[in-house]
């Protein structure tokens, strides 16, 4: 019976496509290169681009792959084509999708949000479906099979420069042979449809989840930027670029501040109408601790937070926190040496603890008054010579003496 029974073929449509709107990328195996400082051999990734209309590739490879790497060879291949076109095919790999949905995928924030800037709109291939996608995985056997097959590299530019070379003076030149016509001139009828470029390239970015603080700021590389209208102990979506950060609404994604980044740690970005001065159930933990160290410490605690408000409960943390190395006693003496000289501040007093806690130490290593140093010469103290003949009249007087050991054998 399982000889009778006949299977329906499995039907392909080949699809038509106008010049400019589509294009699909994917993910190959490079030739053999060497990887540097070593003697070894890998297969670099090899990264394919290839505009449906006209069959015309780019083709790159890289050792590693990540989130920003994928937007970039997208990026530099539409650079080499001159243009971008509608929306751009892709597999369910992680550095583009998210998680994979036929009707609603969810892609890289940095893939979409660069994908936004050039205008192009991702569609991301059904799951085990490599058949939407079946021009790019044709260049990339092409590739394999033709270019690189039996071939080493001393580099990875080297195989990037031969895979430019190989493009320009062979693939492109060739007749496909599906529409038999040159790729390259398909590529010349497609070019005038791509869409342009823009004027700028676009900025990556990293995203990561903060908590906002006690004082309405997060903290992002040990400085504090301002949060508002973000409330205290909501998370927010802070997106840090190269020169500014923003800072976006965790559900919504919408757009809360933009700052300027610091350019040394510890910077506090935010104006001053925003700083909170009522004191929270974490001041007053902190000004309980400074009472533990003493009335000078409480002092300077109460004076740092009434100048800079909760913003200053970072230098209110250091000050406290000085008791887990110094003694309580230290630290109260420089708190009080702090407020006389008027310099109230964490790195003043932390100093001056440090100095006190030297001179306690000298202290302890100089000698107790009244005790006299050793001395070699005094009147009282014979000459050496003197001490020598003792010695000798004492050892021939026991020599003289008769000897016990005889009587008692």
């Amino acid at each position: 019976m399982r000889t009778l029974r006949q299977h329906e073929p499995a039907q392909f449509d080949r699809l038509d496509f106008l010049p400019g709107e589509e294009a699909q990328v994917d993910y190959g195996e490079g030739a053999l290169t060497r990887v540097p400082g070593t003697n070894r051999y890998r297969k670099p990734r090899l990264f394919v681009m290839t505009l449906r209309y006209s069959r015309r590739s780019f083709r790159r490879v890289v050792w590693k792959s990540s989130k920003q790497v994928w937007a970039e060879l997208h990026e530099q291949a539409w650079r080499h084509f001159g243009g971008v076109t509608q929306y751009v095919v892709l597999d369910n790999l992680k550095e583009g999708v998210v998680k994979a949905d036929l009707y609603e995928p969810e892609l890289n924030p940095v893939y979409a949000a660069m994908l936004a800037h050039y205008g192009v709109v991702a569609d991301p291939a059904r799951v085990r479906d490599p058949n939407r996608k079946g021009t790019v995985e044709n260049a990339i056997q092409h590739t394999q099979g033709t270019a690189l097959k039996g071939r080493r590299f001393e580099s990875i530019e080297e195989q990037n420069a031969f895979l430019d070379q190989w493009e320009s003076n062979w693939a492109a030149r060739r007749i496909h042979g599906s529409t038999r016509r040159q790729v390259q001139a398909m590529f010349e009828e497609e070019r005038p449809h791509l869409r342009a470029l823009p004027a700028r390239n676009f900025e990556y970015f990293t995203d990561k989840v903060y908590t906002v603080c006690d004082d309405t700021c997060v903290r992002v590389d040990h400085s504090s930027y301002a949060a508002q209208p973000a409330p205290i102990g909501s998370q927010v979506l802070v997106r840090k670029f190269a020169r500014h950060l923003e800072i976006r609404n965790l559900q919504t994604q919408a757009l809360l501040r933009t700052h300027i980044l610091a350019e040394r740690p510890g910077t506090v970005v935010l104006p001053q109408d925003e700083r909170p001065f009522n004191p929270s159930r974490e001041t007053r933990r902190i000004l309980a601790q400074a009472r533990t160290i003493g009335p000078s410490a409480e002092r300077l605690c109460q004076h740092l937070f009434d100048t800079e408000g909760r913003v200053g409960q970072r230098k209110l943390w250091g000050i406290v926190g000085l008791v887990r190395r110094y003694p309580r006693r230290l630290i109260e003496s420089a708190c009080e040496v702090a407020m006389r000289e008027g310099v109230p501040s964490y790195k003043h007093v932390k100093a001056l603890t440090e100095r006190l806690l030297e001179q306690a130490l000298a202290e302890l290593d100089a000698p107790v008054q009244g005790e006299l140093p050793l001395t070699q010469e005094h009147h009282l103290i014979r000459d050496g010579d003197d001490y020598a003949d003792l010695f000798t009249l004492g050892a021939k007087h026991s020599a003289a003496m008769p000897s016990t050991h005889g009587d008692l054998s």
